[in-house]
């Protein structure tokens, strides 16, 4: 469902931001974003919304008049089966259509550009009509169906795990983790408003940062609220795990792992964003992108040898900071803390979603200017778009893949507390 809304709302909103551009950048802007707000809000909102529905459900049919501990924790490992299945979806959705999107985007290039010499979304080539259907298919419905099975399998580990601690069953804190993801709707439902209310789209470059700040302003405002659902939320000090291997934690290390998923994702994210953004076109700066620029008047074997390099650079700084996140998070709560750090990094998700899908919109835009002939302008404008539509695409892959590394952690870790395997010598 969030795959297929996501997709018919793209659709609508491409040729909105087409017309948009007729009257300014950010006219079209504005439409683009939105556009891709629906998908983000639209995911994370059902997520939440069939995990309440699946908990309300199973509460009647599994737990007794007076339950126990074991009760719980029989009834919460029947939730862990929704985020099986949101992973089997996006298996085929973001695999498949991830693979289709690449080969309608280079076989309408080679048989366009190469073949017959046409403009970038020239009309004269069918191809270009794959391509852009390919941009929906892979990053709409194929980017929301990936993030929609990390966002379920991290929250239904963090409510595995938990259900092994009797204070957070007895307090009434089994349902922090939805807490804690409701807190993010309404912290990204605030954050939008920067966008497309306060911040101006005077020029092309103003495009970028405004997207940039995005995530800045999500995770700041994000941080506080995450003490207070925490605070709120959990009881002062709790036991989690199994003999001999229990964490006793108290409700600020709950934060703590929470914050650094939560400050993780906004690292990738703006280290993602500086390894693919064109930088400022006024202005004579080196920056990746334009470096690689430079290599390919050598070539095309320099093109590939540097950009390869600067891919697998690229890679350094996330990979330090999900380690980090990993031990912190571990040593301080165990598998409930980086099933946490997984939640903090997936609570602005709304945001993270909404400048991913903002950017297939845009390069569809540009590519129905093209083919019904609208004008240089407005071609200009949502080329702007574009380019840096390819930088918040860029930057939502690295929040998927960083959430993955966690939730796949967050999974295991469900698995070892429920078959309670003991690690003997972890630290030694």
């Amino acid at each position: 469902m969030c795959g297929f809304i996501g997709m018919m709302t793209a659709v609508n909103t491409n040729y909105k931001t087409t017309f948009n551009c007729k009257q300014s950048i950010e006219a079209g802007f504005i439409v683009a974003f939105r556009g891709g707000a629906v998908l983000g809000f639209v995911l994370v909102g059902f997520g939440l919304l069939n995990l309440i529905l699946l908990l309300i459900i199973y509460w009647n049919l599994y737990l007794p008049d007076n339950p126990s501990t074991n009760d719980y924790l029989k009834m919460l490992e029947t939730i862990a089966g929704y985020g099986l299945g949101g992973s089997t979806v996006a298996l085929f959705g973001r695999v498949g259509g991830g693979i289709y999107t690449k080969a309608a985007d280079v076989g309408a290039d080679l048989v366009g550009k190469f073949e017959q010499g046409l403009d970038e979304d020239s009309p004269d080539n069918p191809g270009t009509i794959a391509d852009n259907v390919g941009d929906n298919v892979g990053d709409i419905a194929g980017m929301g169906s990936d993030l929609f099975g990390s966002f379920a399998e991290a929250t239904c580990a963090a409510l595995v795990v938990s259900g092994t601690s009797a204070e957070i069953v007895s307090s009434g804190a089994l349902f922090f983790p939805l807490f804690l993801s409701a807190s993010g709707i309404i912290v990204s439902f605030f954050t939008t408003f920067f966008a497309t209310n306060f911040m101006s789209i005077a020029n092309a470059e103003r495009v970028g940062i405004v997207i940039k700040y995005q995530l800045i302003i999500s995770t700041l405002l994000m941080t506080p609220v995450l003490y207070f659902v925490t605070a709120v939320g959990l009881p002062y000090e709790f036991h989690v795990g199994n003999e001999p291997d229990i964490k006793t934690v108290k409700y600020y290390y709950c934060f703590i792992c929470a914050a650094c998923g939560l400050w993780s994702g906004l690292t990738i994210g703006l280290f993602t964003e500086y390894y693919t953004s064109y930088g400022d076109i006024n202005k004579d700066e080196d920056n990746p992108v334009r470096e690689l620029v430079k290599q390919c008047e050598s070539g095309a074997a320099m093109n590939l040898i540097s950009g390869l390099a600067l891919g697998f650079v690229s890679t350094g700084v996330p990979a330090i900071c999900i380690a980090i996140t990993i031990y912190v998070s571990y040593y301080l709560a165990g598998m409930y803390g980086i099933a946490l750090a997984a939640l903090g990094m997936l609570s602005t998700l709304c945001i993270g979603l909404t400048i991913d899908g903002y950017g297939p919109i845009s390069d569809n835009a540009g590519g129905l200017a093209e083919m019904s002939n609208i004008g240089p302008e407005v071609r200009k404008f949502t080329d702007a778009l574009d380019a840096a539509g390819n930088t918040t695409a860029a930057i939502g892959k690295g929040f998927a893949i960083g959430s993955a590394a966690l939730v796949s952690l967050a999974l295991f870790g469900a698995f070892v507390t429920r078959a309670k395997v003991i690690f003997k010598g972890f630290y030694s």
